[in-house]
């Protein structure tokens, strides 16, 4: 796999690219390991020769497993990476296209990337804990932990963006409507062609 870190907003993003034959869960927990990450959500499409779904089972509490042994297309991979006993797990969902154009879909397992995965992953700057979930047997990501370690106190809202508060009055905010109100030149945004 190939990683390239690219600059933007403030978030640290990766553009991951995998190599033909890469387990793609096994080498994106190891990326995770490497760089340390404890908070991420990534999106990718690509192409795997083989791969395995999950389907959970209440009843089981546990993934039965759907193999597809065949060539198929990453419609849509999602899914973020977490702390789980102070290591970095991945959890990922996925859709597949079939040669018939059929779709099968669940929790990546693993799949064998042919010819390639690509992925954009974000990072968080709060970190995420899981903690397990007696009820569903599975290890679920826990707000009130993450929110506990990272020392924020916004309740529960642990990775979005603040927006500053403004105040508009008077003359400001009638200058903002009359702005909205006046016509555009086609160069401008929302202006006619």
């Amino acid at each position: 796999m190939h990683a390239r870190q690219i600059q933007g907003d403030g978030a640290e993003r990766w553009i991951l690219v995998f190599d033909v034959g890469d387990e793609a869960v096994a080498v994106l927990t190891d990326f995770a390991r490497s760089h340390g990450l404890s908070a991420a959500s990534f999106t990718g499409i690509g192409a795997f020769g083989s791969v395995e779904l999950g389907y959970f089972d209440w009843e089981a509490k546990d993934y039965l497993p759907i193999r597809l042994d065949e060539q198929v297309e990453v419609l849509a991979l999602t899914g973020d990476v977490a702390l789980a006993d102070g290591e970095p797990t991945v959890h990922a969902h996925v859709v597949v296209g079939r040669h018939d154009g059929s779709a099968a879909g669940g929790h990546l397992l693993s799949g064998q990337v042919r010819p390639t995965l690509e992925l954009v992953l974000v990072e968080s700057p709060a970190e995420l804990r899981k903690s397990y979930d007696p009820e569903s047997g599975l290890a679920l990501i826990d707000l009130d932990a993450s929110l506990a370690e990272s020392g924020s106190g916004r309740g529960g809202e642990v990775d979005l963006p603040q927006t500053p508060e403004v105040s508009i009055a008077g003359e400001q905010a009638r200058a903002v409507v009359e702005a909205e109100d006046a016509p555009r030149s086609s160069g401008e945004e929302g202006g006619a062609p």
